[in-house]
């Protein structure tokens, strides 16, 4: 069986068992011209373009039953995935409808979710077919959401999708080692970003994100940080160079930060103030791995880390110590961070066994630039193995 097929059967077979963990008796996904507006759900348990309005149920008894259109239909059987492919030609809502009535599901979870984006693909057109499919039947009334469904199924990798995303890791840390190489005072963060997209061009990768800003290169301390593009603003002696970068390979992706420091004239190692900012962002790091477990609240391990970096007395950060990884850089889910509004109930989200995480925190040092740490582990039965090589110190440029 081919690769791809085998990960969405593996997917669809922890799909079932899911749904009985949390006493759900149908998940629903539908979909629509999958070019324009694409669950993200799909890639999961189907990973075909769907030209019409689709249905695809997973139920907690394990049967598997796909309404597609007519010429949908052939790259869903191929795929082997469901007991039942149905191909309609004018409208696949009889069709669903049936199907729901025989499986007489007590509850269906939809893709919807006000927390995590990648449950939340059902859009409101959808939303209102189903209403009508479902109108003066029971079902109406037993509909649900499916983010603890999708969740869980997106946060517990498989081997294989471990071993995809080590893989793309280690592309991302052979291609920050090449760039390293090259780099000198003087170099623009476009010329810098640049040498990285030849390198990931030479591999034949993909990005984790945007190329506009994928990676995210900041050098000295004249740059706002952010999700920016490169720009003409070029590393000077005495300065930090800061960059994100993360690729995508065979479907998942990585999402890496490392930092730089250009020697100024006189200088063999980093002065004081970025020693200090880097110790502390490292052992704020390393506290909320060491609580980064199964059975950990997320909010509780960005606690951690949060504490560690304040009381070494730099700012808090205002962004989460850490977010899901797989087939997105942010893979939705329970969420390392902080109980802000923005985050929804992302940080109440419990860690499982089998979840990816990137492990970050930054902080600025005045007159040099930023520092920004970023790691990515997978939880283990009693804590996590890191999948990339952490950067426990600092690069130097000296050229």
């Amino acid at each position: 069986m081919a690769p791809q097929k085998t990960l969405i059967h593996e997917k669809l077979d922890q799909a079932s068992g899911i749904l009985r963990e949390h006493d759900v008796d149908l998940w629903l996904t539908l979909a629509r011209e999958t070019l324009l507006t694409k669950d993200p759900c799909l890639d999961l348990i189907a990973g075909a373009y769907c030209a019409w309005q689709s249905a695809f149920l997973v139920a907690a008894n394990g049967e598997r039953i796909a309404i597609v259109g007519r010429f949908d239909a052939p790259n869903l059987r191929d795929l082997g995935a469901y007991d039942d492919v149905i191909a309609y030609d004018e409208s696949f809502a009889p069709h669903l409808l049936e199907e729901i009535q025989r499986l007489d599901p007590a509850s269906i979870a939809l893709n919807y979710s006000a927390s995590d984006a990648a449950a939340d693909g059902l859009t409101h057109g959808l939303w209102l077919t189903l209403q009508e499919t479902l109108s003066g039947t029971p079902y109406a009334d037993r509909l649900v959401s499916s983010e603890a469904i999708v969740n869980a199924l997106r946060g517990r990798k498989s081997a294989e999708e471990v071993r995809r995303i080590r893989a793309a890791v280690s592309d991302t840390e052979e291609i920050f080692q090449r760039v390293t190489e090259s780099l000198r005072p003087g170099l623009s963060e476009r010329e810098i970003a640049a040498l990285m997209h030849d390198e990931v061009a030479k591999r034949g990768l993909g990005y984790a994100w945007g190329e506009d800003h994928c990676p995210a290169v900041n050098a000295g301390p004249d740059k706002d940080v952010g999700h920016s593009s490169p720009s003409n603003l070029r590393l000077e002696r005495g300065q930090l160079l800061h960059v994100d970068f993360g690729v995508s390979r065979d479907d998942y992706t990585s999402d890496l930060q490392r930092v730089w420091y250009a020697l100024d004239n006189g200088e063999s190692e980093p002065p004081a103030d970025i020693t200090r900012a880097w110790d502390a962002l490292w052992a704020a790091v390393d506290a909320g791995a060491d609580v980064l477990r199964p059975g950990a609240v997320g909010a509780n391990v960005d606690a951690a880390a949060r504490g560690s970096l304040v009381a070494a007395g730099f700012p808090e950060p205002m962004y989460a110590l850490g977010h899901q990884l797989g087939r997105a850089a942010h893979d939705g889910g329970t969420l390392l961070g902080p109980r802000w509004d923005r985050y929804g109930t992302a940080p109440d989200g419990v860690v499982e066994e089998g979840n990816v995480f990137t492990l970050e925190y930054g902080t600025g040092v005045p007159g040099r630039g930023y520092i920004g740490l970023e790691e990515d582990v997978v939880v283990t039965a009693d804590g996590v193995e890191w999948l990339s090589t952490p950067q426990r110190v600092l690069w130097l440029v000296a050229a």
